[in-house]
């Protein structure tokens, strides 16, 4: 409704809205439709694609609608910018963690040469960090208690033995005084190993700011969730960039971003149907 309000206030010939895939099912689709109305009635046509953002030499498998609404004009017809495929094959995903020092859960690494390694080809491509950039900041870990710890250990050990996910059912048969709900089915997806070898990630959510369970980091000697810098690297934010607010707030400033190194392509595009 808000952004509806906005685009009939300032009037824009292109905008560019973006969104979870979830939109298009919610309420039955009666949500969208609605949507869609209320912006073809105030004068634009739009076009709907679902974009990944691995496409865009994002390390993260993260699937998004985007919508590209264009001022109705006579005799003026846009269509859907097209967009250049930027292959990761080349990259992984440990090219965003290996040169960051390691760190135990609760703690803050920051400041001049605390880098472990000069940066390397995916972090020049993505300008998450060039040569010449040597600061590190926020490099900050939630902390963690003995038995989440634990139970990072076995997902760790589930993946890097087995290519599994950590089965929290069988962790209650295994392990059980590790187990803190009851309710074991409910809980099966709950934790989930970065995985470093892998072209992408799985997606980066804002539910990070409640707790770390879905994004441990994949070496066995820290045994944590990833640091406000890794998750903003995963989203291809730069070094340079710092976020305000407590921790909570950041893990949720970031998991809710569109990231950069996409909306930098798909803002050039539109630059390009503008001029």
């Amino acid at each position: 409704k808000y952004y509806v309000k906005f685009l009939n206030i300032f009037k824009p010939k292109i905008f560019v809205f973006e969104n979870v895939p979830g939109i298009k099912s919610a309420g039955n689709g009666k949500y969208f439709d609605d949507l869609k109305k209320s912006i073809e009635d105030i004068g634009y046509s739009i076009q709907i694609k679902e974009l990944i953002a691995s496409d865009f030499g994002v390390l993260q498998n993260r699937k998004r609608i985007i919508i590209v609404g264009f001022k109705i004009k006579k005799n003026k017809k846009y269509s859907y910018p097209i967009f250049e495929k930027i292959e990761n094959k080349n990259y992984f995903v440990k090219d965003v963690l290996s040169d960051l020092p390691k760190i135990n859960p609760g703690e803050k690494i920051e400041g001049l040469n605390k880098y472990t390694k000069k940066t390397n080809s995916y972090l020049k491509m993505a300008n998450i960090r060039d040569a010449n950039f040597n600061i590190l900041t926020q490099h900050e870990t939630r902390p963690h208690n003995d038995r989440d710890r634990e139970i990072y250990k076995e997902a760790i050990l589930a993946w890097n033995t087995k290519r599994e996910r950590l089965c929290y059912k069988k962790l209650a048969l295994t392990r059980p005084e590790l187990i803190s709900h009851k309710n074991t089915n409910s809980f099966t997806n709950r934790f989930n190993v970065i995985k470093e070898n892998t072209n992408a990630s799985h997606t980066i959510l804002a539910h990070m700011a409640m707790d770390g369970h879905y994004y441990i980091h994949p070496d066995i000697t820290q045994l944590r969730s990833l640091s406000i810098r890794e998750a903003a690297r995963l989203q291809s934010f730069p070094d340079d960039f710092y976020f305000e607010g407590p921790r909570t707030s950041i893990f949720r400033q970031i998991g809710n971003a569109v990231p950069p190194k996409m909306a930098e392509q798909i803002a050039k595009k539109i630059k390009e149907l503008i001029i």
